[in-house]
Order: C-alpha cells, then sequence, then structure tokens
C-alpha cells in the first residue's frame, strides 16, 4: 500500500504531492531523498527501491521528473515501480511530454488522474483508454472554458464504458462502421562503439504497438516468424500468458485505440546500420577533427534524420568546425550538434576543424564521445518478423496493416 507520492524536479523541488491514506507523511522526507542524492549522485538515483529511516521509498525518473512513493508497511516491490511507471506513462500521453512547466501548467488535471489511478493506496484504474473516458486530455476549448465557466475539472459525468464489460480494459460493445487493426514494430537501438571502431554492445529495445477499432468483442492471436531472439518480455494486461509461454503466441482482447501490447529486447546484434569513424589529433595547443559518417548494411531503406552531437570538452576556449553536408551549430553549452538528414549518394558526409585549448595546455587530453540519432522507416533492426495476425471472430471486412519503424536510442561512439 502506497501513502504518497511525490514530483520533484530536478533541483529537488517538490512540483506535486499527493497524500493517498490517511497517514500524511510529512515533506522532510524529500529533503533527505534530496540530500542523498546530492552526496551520492548517480549511484543513489539508479537505486529503484530505497529504505530511509522512517519509510521505504520508490523512485522513477522520466525526462527530468522524479517520481517517488513512500510507505510504511510491506509491499511487493514491483507493484510501487511498476504503479510509477504507468502514472509516467499516462501524463506523458495525456500532457504530450513530461517537463516541469508541463506539469506545473496542468496540476488540476494531474490530481484528476491520480484520484482515478489510486484508491486509499491500491492501484485502481492504469488503463489510459478508460482514463479518457472519465477525464478529457487538455486542450484549449477546455482551457478557454474553464476561464470562462470558473468550471477547471475535466472529469466526465457518466462512467466509463468498461465499467459494464467483463473486461476492464474494453468497453461493453463498441460499435464501428470499418473495422480495422494496424501494428508497429518501433525499436530503438542501443550501442557503444569503441574508439578502434569495435562494437562492445549492440542491442535493440522494441515495442509492439497496436491500433485497434474492432466492434464487440474480437479475439486476436498474433505470432512473429523467430520468436525465438526475443528477451526480457512483457505484456498488456490483456495478453494471455499461457499460450506465449507454451507456443510462444500472442493471444489477446484489445483495448480500443492505441496501446502497447509488448515490449522487448533483442540482445548481442553483430552490426550498425551506419558508421562513425572520428580523428582527432592534437599539439601545439590546437585540435584537428575529422569525423567522416556512412551507411555500414544497407537494408534496403532510406536512413532519416541523421545528427552527431559531442560535448566540447571544458578545456576547448573556441571552435571552428565545417562539414560538406548538412548543418553544424555549436551551442551555449558548448555541446556540438551536427544535423545531417539523409546521407547523400554522391559523397561521404564529413566533419572537419580545428580547435583552440587553454593557454597552459599543449595537447587534448579528455576526448569527447560521439551521440548518433537517425530514423529507418520500414525495417526492424533486431531481425524480429511479424508472421500473421488473425481474429477468431473477423468481422465481414477486416482491414489490417503492419509497419516497422528503427531509431537510435543510446547510442554512443568513443574517440
Amino acid at each position: 500500500m502506497l501513502q504518497c507520492i511525490f514530483l520533484l524536479s530536478d533541483s529537488g523541488e517538490v512540483m506535486l504531492e499527493k497524500q493517498l491514506t490517511g497517514h500524511r507523511v510529512d515533506r522532510s522526507i524529500c529533503d533527505w531523498f534530496w540530500d542523498h542524492v546530492i552526496s551520492q549522485g548517480d549511484s543513489f538515483k539508479s537505486q529503484p527501491v530505497i529504505a530511509s529511516p522512517t519509510h521505504y521509498l520508490f523512485q522513477v525518473v522520466r525526462e527530468g521528473i522524479t517520481f517517488l512513493a513512500c510507505t510504511q508497511v510491506e509491499m511487493p516491490p514491483l507493484m510501487g515501480i511498476e504503479f510509477l511507471c504507468r502514472v509516467s506513462d499516462v501524463l506523458s500521453d495525456y500532457l504530450g511530454g513530461l517537463n516541469e512547466d508541463v506539469i506545473k501548467d496542468n496540476f488540476v488535471i494531474v490530481y484528476e488522474l491520480l484520484d482515478e489511478m489510486i484508491d486509499n493506496g491500491f492501484p485502481l484504474t492504469t488503463e489510459p483508454n478508460i482514463l479518457r473516458e472519465m477525464i478529457a486530455p487538455p486542450n484549449i476549448v477546455s482551457k478557454v472554458l474553464s476561464v470562462v465557466t470558473g468550471n477547471s475539472s475535466n472529469v466526465s459525468d457518466t462512467l466509463p464504458g468498461a465499467t459494464g464489460s467483463c473486461i476492464p480494459w474494453r468497453a461493453a460493445d463498441p460499435k464501428y462502421a470499418n473495422n480495422e487493426v494496424y501494428v508497429d514494430l518501433v525499436e530503438e537501438m542501443d550501442a557503444v562503439i569503441n574508439r578502434d571502431g569495435a562494437l562492445v554492445k549492440c542491442e535493440v529495445y522494441g515495442e509492439v504497438r497496436v491500433n485497434s477499432h474492432l466492434s464487440g468483442l474480437p479475439d486476436l492471436t498474433l505470432s512473429f516468424a523467430n520468436p525465438s531472439i526475443l528477451d526480457d518480455v512483457r505484456f498488456h494486461p490483456c495478453v494471455r500468458f499461457r499460450p506465449w509461454e507454451s507456443h510462444q503466441i500472442l493471444s489477446f482482447v484489445p483495448p480500443d485505440g492505441e496501446f502497447k501490447l509488448m515490449s522487448y529486447r533483442v540482445k548481442k546484434l553483430k552490426s550498425t546500420p551506419i558508421y562513425v569513424k572520428p580523428q582527432l589529433s592534437s599539439d601545439a595547443g590546437k585540435c584537428r577533427v575529422n569525423v567522416l559518417v556512412g551507411i555500414r548494411n544497407d537494408h534496403g531503406k532510406t536512413i532519416d534524420s541523421i545528427t552527431l552531437q559531442f560535448q566540447l570538452p571544458p578545456c576547448i576556449l573556441s571552435a571552428d568546425l565545417t562539414s560538406n553536408t548538412g548543418t553544424v551549430n555549436i551551442l551555449g553549452n558548448k555541446t556540438c550538434s551536427w544535423s545531417i538528414g539523409r546521407i547523400p549518394k554522391d559523397k561521404t558526409p564529413s566533419l572537419s576543424g580545428t580547435l583552440v585549448l587553454e593557454s597552459e595546455l599543449e595537447r587534448l587530453h579528455v576526448f569527447p564521445t560521439f551521440r548518433v540519432g537517425f530514423k529507418i522507416m520500414g525495417v526492424a533492426l533486431s531481425g524480429l518478423q511479424i508472421d500473421k495476425l488473425d481474429l477468431k471472430t473477423a468481422p465481414s471486412r477486416l482491414y489490417k496493416g503492419f509497419r516497422a519503424l528503427t531509431r537510435a536510442g543510446e547510442f554512443e561512439v568513443r574517440s
């Protein structure tokens, strides 16, 4: 049973406090938590469960915002962590992102959502589609009406349709003129490449996202051509676990609209779609930089939105960098950003220039790490392939489709 939830900013400020039970948790617990964050650094913030002198604390960090929950009673730790993850996902979905300003501009909706998501310390309604029926997402019209009428509540006067259904994530009997279901494979590639160009780590985190508009009570099965490559799978509550455990088949009754059916990880991949070759040499108080970017493996699909970022070391006084493709910008915090876009067929993109060191330094001793971004439509780099999607009770006319998208996650090249 959770007793209180706090939302903390990057500076440790308590942006929001929600007491969940009759036992009030004092805000001083946040001061204790933040003092340990400052003294122990990232090692403390990476601990999901923390034992303080008076409470057990659960923490999840999303986009610089720390979701902190407190309890004094024994409870399954994963329940507290999973609930905080659900809260962060729902808020991000409702508000179009997470940051300090968005939270402060939508205090009312955040409190209304927490009122519906947890009751007396126990998780209650966490399905986004049902919450949308209960609490309208913020928009310009609702904000204008709240100013004019003085009523800032977004809570619906009627219960959601799912309250009359035996399946809590689906309305009782939805009707659609066009029955359609679309499945997206969305993957992020995490990779670390050392200064010699060798691949230290390469893995893919992926999600199977479904957009379903089906009448009645559809029963779907989704199968993959190569499910054996999947690790660390997590499922939406609608998935029946026994068919997956025995035959690696996803059997489920889908919620209405968009939802994340499952997430997975594919480890120990052997190659990356693009290469980055940085060369840095320094002497006489200057450092010469030359970076080449190109396609390593051609999957037959265009690689879009290629970017390269790196942090200039503190000892750099000035930088003169140019590129033969795209644009180069040096931001105020000494971050160099190179936007390439697509790689042209007639030349290899290159970045070159000179960095001027501080007067007492002859050579550069701290070398930057290059962070790479890209996007590939129409291909899943993990190699995962959807075999088929079947409906046991198929409508007379059913439209279904599949798409794939891969983008860079934590993709780093060391120099």
